[in-house]
């Protein structure tokens, strides 16, 4: 093992001596960081001239996304995104719905086409007061039930998100329904027991009694309270049928007041979160402050 040849390993970079800030392979640290800021000022070059689509003015427009469609394309939209292109489609028909049909007179009342579908059942209830009465009681019970959940969340459960949609969403109710006031069907059955009790005045627009039960049951699916989700969806359902049949409000309360349940509900969620992150921030600051005095 004498005649073994001995082969020594050299290192390809040695450690750089800290006091002259070179290394002993000859490259110095100023040498190295010029190297980097010609690398990166390549690539800025580079990304500058893929943001203006090659450099040549006017080339941009061979580079529109629409340039690159094709049929393929259009048939893959038509089957996985149907849900916009029906939209799309209705966009188009109401759009000539709009600028053709005969618009109502100031003289006349407005149309709408849930008193038209509710007309039997508003026929029944005005034959019937006493049957309007027991709806209308009925309907108040549904009222006080998802006043108690939304309070129960916040007081009891500690979880004030459905609270604080109620609070946005009947402020935001009363602001816009006062400012236009909208007139009240002449065919209007209204009821004593109804809520507001008292056949007081209300605002028609939009129906709070719709857009609270829409706050409770988002609350509750968030719970997987499910079963008891779907059970006040479909009273919600049947008080907005009622709520038709009596003309206490047009289609466009009911619409507007299941938006505005979705809508409240999501403002609430963002407020509380961002409450959330304010007070975590506020205790790590204080936390800070209290180890820098220690």
């Amino acid at each position: 093992m004498s005649d073994a040849v001995t082969k020594t390993v050299v290192p390809l970079r040695r450690k750089s001596n800290p006091l002259n800030g070179e290394h002993t392979n000859g490259v110095t640290i100023d040498d190295h960081s010029r190297q980097v800021g010609s690398i990166n000022s390549q690539m800025e070059n580079i990304s500058t001239k893929v943001d203006d689509g090659g450099g040549g003015e006017g080339e941009w427009t061979s580079k529109a996304s629409f340039m690159t469609w094709t049929a393929h394309d259009a048939v893959y939209v038509a089957r996985h995104h149907w849900i916009p292109c029906l939209f799309a489609a209705g966009v188009m028909f109401f759009t000539v719905v709009e600028y053709t049909f005969q618009m109502t007179p100031a003289s006349s009342q407005p149309f709408d086409l849930g008193f038209v579908a509710t007309r039997s059942l508003h026929s029944i209830l005005a034959s019937s007061p006493n049957l309007n009465t027991v709806l209308a009681a009925l309907n108040t019970i549904l009222v006080g039930m998802q006043t108690t959940y939304i309070g129960w969340t916040w007081a009891v459960e500690g979880r004030p998100r459905a609270t604080i949609a109620a609070l946005f969403m009947f402020t935001c109710r009363g602001i816009l329904g006062y400012s236009t006031q909208l007139p009240r069907p002449q065919e209007f059955l209204g009821s004593g027991v109804d809520y507001p009790v008292g056949n007081v005045s209300f605002f028609l627009f939009y129906s709070g009694h719709v857009a609270g039960s829409m706050i409770a049951s988002l609350d509750m699916k968030r719970m997987q309270r499910f079963r008891l989700a779907m059970v006040f969806d479909i009273l919600n359902v049947l008080q907005s049928i009622r709520l038709l049949g009596t003309r206490g409000h047009y289609t466009i309360d009911i619409a507007v007041g299941v938006g505005a349940g979705i809508l409240f509900d999501s403002l609430a969620g963002k407020y509380d979160e961002m409450s959330k992150r304010h007070l975590s921030t506020t205790r790590l600051n204080l936390i800070s402050k209290d180890t820098l005095v220690d």
